[in-house]
Parts: structure tokens; sequence; C-alpha cells
């Protein structure tokens, strides 16, 4: 029996695009994709950056891909795009939305070429998930929680089912990336917004507080819900990241 091949989905396109000697890797959080963060990636295209925004690995496809992939592949998909900017600019950030935060943190634990990370709602510590690794007879698949926007008329890209193994997969990351956030020591900028359906607030200060990085920012959100790349906040964030890569792109 032949296994089923899924394409890419309309809108979930990766999207690499050369510019100046500043490179931005852009990520998704879990269960999205690129389309949560197209309107970011683009404004700093527009600006003139190098920019990478990978599909990450069984994303973008269907949920049965994504039940084939771990969060090493993950990671992957991530270090693949950070070695496409490496090659082309001098200087590296990273942002990343939910779980593309979790990424970005993890990628500043090891890489002391990262100039500074852009946090948008980051995830790591999720409570209430963690039940999920000690109950019994969890279906193969979850509901899936998504477009949590407040912006009427707005969705996010993204599956309406989670793999169960998926969910154990991103714990699992969550807790390797959350024992060595000590060894964070870039800038730090983080979005959090105030009221979050997926991703408690209090994660913010929890990374907050766990980093070593002499230069940490947190902004309130107070317009947004979850995916705030796609809500009525989106222009603060672009401003203030702006201003956070032109303040440490000329430190270097």
């Amino acid at each position: 029996m032949m296994k089923k091949t899924y394409e890419v989905l309309p809108g979930a396109e990766a999207f690499f695009q050369e510019g100046n000697e500043v490179g931005i890797l852009v990520l998704h959080g879990f269960t999205g994709t690129p389309q949560s963060m197209r309107p970011l990636g683009e404004a700093f295209a527009a600006s003139g950056f190098s920019i990478a925004m990978p599909r990450l690995a069984g994303h973008g496809t269907h949920y049965e891909d994504m039940e084939k992939t771990t969060y090493k592949d993950w990671i992957a998909s991530a270090e693949e795009a950070i070695a496409w900017l490496r090659e082309r600019t001098s200087i590296l950030f990273v942002a990343g939305l939910s779980m593309g935060g979790t990424l970005a943190l993890s990628l500043a634990e090891k890489y002391d070429d990262i100039q500074g990370v852009m946090l948008i709602n980051p995830a790591i510590e999720m409570q209430q998930m963690e039940a999920l690794r000690e109950s019994e007879n969890q279906p193969r698949y979850l509901e899936s929680i998504h477009s949590d926007v407040q912006k009427e008329g707005v969705q996010e890209l993204a599956y309406d089912k989670v793999p169960y193994a998926s969910v154990i997969e991103l714990l699992n990351m969550l807790q390797e990336v959350r024992a060595d956030l000590a060894n964070v020591h870039c800038p730090a900028l983080q979005f959090v917004s105030d009221e979050d359906h997926v991703v408690p607030p209090d994660n913010a200060s929890y990374i907050f507080d766990a980093i070593f990085s002499e230069h940490t920012e947190l902004v309130h959100l107070e317009n947004s819900y979850h995916v705030a790349t796609l809500d009525h906040d989106l222009d603060l964030i672009i401003e203030r990241s702006l201003e956070f890569i032109q303040q440490y792109s000329m430190t270097k």
C-alpha cells in the first residue's frame, strides 16, 4: 500500500529573500505555518534585511505528516534556515512566535553569533498540557487550538487536529530548552499578549527571569491574542522589532 503524500497548503510556503548583511530567521509556531509570520517577515524584507522563514518539518501539509516528525526535526528546519543566512549575512537575529520563540531560544542557547532574539508569546512551560503525559487512552489525534486572534475575519493557517505524539514531542522540547535558558546571553525582546488562550502569559516572565541576557525587554500587547502577528498589535511588533534590530546590529 502506497503512503499518501500531501501537498503544501496554499499560503503555507516558506519565504526566503536576500537583502543586506543583517539576516533574520523568522519562525512560526506549533501546528502553524509561515502564513502566521508572513506580515512580519515581509516588513523585515521591506526594510532591506535578508529573511529566512522556513516551513518547519511536518507543518503546512497535513497533520499526518506532523506525526512522523520529532522536535529534533523542527530544530533541524531552523538550523538549515539559519545556515542559509550565515552564507549571506554577517549579523543574525531570530524572531519566533509561540514554539517559534522556543526554537529561537534553543538556537540562542547554542550559538553566540546570534545578535538578538525577538519572542512573540513564546512557549517554555505548558503545565496544563503536561497532564497529557500521564493520561491513558488518549486518542491518536487531538483537537488543535489555532486562530487565537482578536481581530475579526482573520484566520491562522494551521492544523485543526494535532497528533498526540507531536504534543509529547513539543513537551520534550520545552523541557530541554527550559533546562538551558541560562545559556542565553544575547539581547532579548519579548512581546506578550495580556490575554492569550494558547500559551499562558506568565511564560514570558519565566523566560525573562531565567535567561542571562544583560539587555531584556518585555512589551505588553493589549489588543491581541496568541497569534499577535496577525492581530491588532502587528504594527507595534514591527516598530519595536525594527528599533531592536537597529540598536543591536550597530553594536556588532
